[in-house]
């Protein structure tokens, strides 16, 4: 069919130009434009998605460059179209073509990529929809560096520093999205059940007024398999972390104060100052004198893992001290630091764990007493107190000193309230499928499958990933497990999904 390509039905909003290879026709786009022909299929097609709220002023100067170089309608504001819906249109106009034998149509689904630029928390919201398509050919992801932690884009080599906005720097990035490499990275399905509180909001979402907040978490619908009588049930996914305890604290602190004073955060120099002296202010420096023991982890929480599929669950004896567990998918938080390093071979309570592989189904449990505990991670081989890897891990609840505390995914975070009474609280993390990044050189992430590495100290689990492998597409299949993110999604009834494979 490659060879078919020197002709195809499209059309162009613009002259084409130098950018003409990544430039995707309106008709592709837009159902209702009439086809006409052009002489080239895209090589690197891209749909691109700007949240024009972060980055101070940066996010709105990006998608005035991107669509001065682009077709406009290949670029979407994330604050006035939610990318589910972006999607639905685009797959469904892209099914209709191919059916009816549009060449164009096919090179396009099978080439294309997405760009997302924003913080964390909005390049996972738009992981999150990508993985509720389920699309047997889902498109890779680019992210573009918009936050202020820039985890995501870190891990996969595009740095963590906000980019420049004008034309030659997007074009520069649009060449290193073109020759980018393709790596898997595991996705990350959370559960978050409680009783209605009798005060108070119930809904654990972040108290900022961002679209990509709102995906954190969805409540289910009554009908479906995981809601249970009495509960309101939440679901969510993350690629990057969960964190609870007085790092999320701290972030609720920063995204409470950006949202009472916006024109305070314009900068990423400035906000990471704001967020250091809000952990001073927030006694995260001094935790063992700031703050009560029953703000401890060990305190608040019951921990369990399963470390492997189909393994029982086992309950995790936290120290004392801990008053900050983050649970790692990717090798980089709070700005680019890695709390799980690399485990050697010397100490014995070392010798069970492996490195911290992005797409081998487990994912890093490391504790923190304070911030002086995690400034370790700035020296070599530095790294937080390493607690466990697990495929599942649950965090349970009880009646305590504490009425609440504070939880984060993937930089969003929120106040959770705890029980009061005999209640209990859950938060449940497993492991569903996989997700497909682009990446640039130099890579943090690291592949288990890559030959240019040495072959993990644990290979005699490459049986288990394989049966994790086969036991989450197996509830992919079923149809009970997704992450929230694209609920409005739904293929019309003359569209067979069949046909999307």
């Amino acid at each position: 069919m490659e060879g078919e390509a020197d002709v195809v039905v499209g059309s162009c909003s613009k002259p084409c130009g130098p950018l003409e290879e990544y430039l995707i026709p309106d008709y592709i786009l837009k159902p209702d434009v009439q086809q006409v022909i052009v002489d080239h299929a895209p090589r690197c097609p891209v749909v691109v998605f700007i949240n024009s709220r972060s980055g101070g002023q940066l996010g709105s100067s990006l998608i005035k460059t991107y669509r001065e170089l682009l077709n406009e309608a290949q670029v979407f504001d994330l604050s006035e179209e939610a990318p589910d819906k972006v999607l639905h249109r685009l797959y469904v106009n892209l099914e209709r073509l191919k059916m009816e034998g549009d060449i164009l149509a096919v090179q396009i689904w099978r080439t294309l990529r997405l760009i997302v630029a924003g913080g964390d928390g909005t390049a996972s919201w738009l992981l999150g929809v990508v993985s509720d398509l389920k699309l047997s050919h889902p498109p890779p992801v680019a992210t573009v560096p918009l936050g202020t932690g820039n985890n995501l884009p870190f891990s996969f080599g595009w740095g963590k520093k906000n980019p420049s906005t004008d034309q030659e720097a997007v074009k520069s990035f649009l060449g290193l999205v073109k020759h980018a490499k393709e790596i898997k990275i595991d996705s990350w399905h959370i559960i978050l059940r409680m009783r209605v509180p009798k005060e108070g909001p119930c809904d654990p979402i972040a108290p900022l007024e961002l679209p990509h907040s709102l995906h954190a978490f969805h409540r289910v619908s009554s009908d479906d398999s995981l809601n249970m009588e009495g509960y309101h049930t939440f679901r969510g996914g993350f690629w990057n972390y969960f964190s609870m305890g007085m790092d999320a604290e701290v972030s609720y602190a920063f995204h409470s104060e950006r949202k009472r004073n916006p024109e305070k955060f314009k900068n990423q120099l400035t906000n990471q100052g704001t967020y250091a002296k809000l952990g001073l202010k927030q006694g995260w420096f001094c935790a063992s004198l700031s703050q009560p023991s029953s703000r401890n982890l060990a305190q608040l929480a019951k921990v369990k893992v399963m470390k492997r599929p189909g393994s029982h669950w086992e309950e995790l004896q936290i120290h004392h001290s801990i008053r900050s567990i983050v649970c790692l998918n990717l090798p980089s938080f709070s700005g680019g630091l890695n709390p799980w390093g690399m485990p050697g071979t010397r100490r014995a309570a070392d010798r069970e764990f492996t490195a911290p592989f992005v797409d081998d189904g487990l994912i890093e449990v490391v504790g923190f007493r304070d911030a002086w505990h995690g400034l370790v991670l700035l020296a070599p081989n530095g790294h937080g107190t390493r607690i466990a890897q697990a495929h599942r891990i649950r965090f349970e609840f009880h009646k305590g000193a504490a009425d609440h505390t504070f939880m984060r995914v993937d930089g969003e975070p929120w106040k959770q309230p705890l029980p009061t009474d005999d209640d209990t609280v859950v938060v449940e993390i497993s492991h569903l499928g996989q997700v497909a990044m682009l990446a640039n050189e130099p890579c943090r992430s690291q592949s288990v499958n890559d030959p240019s590495l040495p072959s993990p100290a644990h290979d005699s689990h490459s049986d288990d990933r394989e049966d994790a492998a086969e036991e989450d597409e197996d509830e992919f299949e079923d149809g009970r497990r997704k992450f929230g993110a694209a609920d409005t999604f739904k293929l019309p009834d003359e569209i067979d999904i069949a046909h999307l494979s």
